[in-house]
């Protein structure tokens, strides 16, 4: 994969599923988005557009050799946050009105990536907490292929 090293273009197909309080939403996107490598870490970044503002939000999926993934979005709020299967880590969401400390819970995560075609799958199962508050429920089903 040394074509990785300066980053290959893919297709992703996301889709997120929120269970926040009894309510399910879902929610659906297709965007292009770019692949590489850096040492033992595989990346992927696109940009997610806001559906209230419209605003175009950088967002990064690292991918750790461990099989540990770091999620980073950039927009207004900043996130941060690290699935570790079947752990709960501490992370920290920026708002506009100050950080918000959270934390993940990871029950489920699977990292599946071919290197002829580039493609591969990240499946992240995880809850949100606020202290002992339970924010939400998410699966995330990420899809990329060169």
């Amino acid at each position: 994969m040394d074509e990785l090293d300066t980053g290959v273009p893919i297709a992703i197909h996301l889709d997120t599923f929120i269970t926040q309080e009894g309510e399910q939403s879902h929610f659906a996107f297709d965007e292009d988005g770019q692949l590489f490598q850096m040492g033992d870490s595989v990346y992927l970044r696109y940009q997610e557009t806001d559906e209230h503002t419209k605003n175009e939000i950088p967002v990064t999926m690292k991918i750790d050799e461990d099989g540990d993934v770091l999620l980073t979005r950039a927009g207004e709020n900043k996130l941060r946050l690290r699935f570790s299967d079947g752990k709960r880590i501490q992370a920290r969401y920026r708002t506009p009105y100050g950080i918000l400390p959270v934390d993940t819970v990871t029950p489920f995560l699977e990292i599946r990536m071919r290197d002829r075609p580039i493609s591969g799958t990240v499946k992240v199962d995880y809850q949100l907490f606020a202290g002992e508050s339970l924010l939400g429920d998410y699966k995330i089903r990420l899809q990329f292929t060169a």
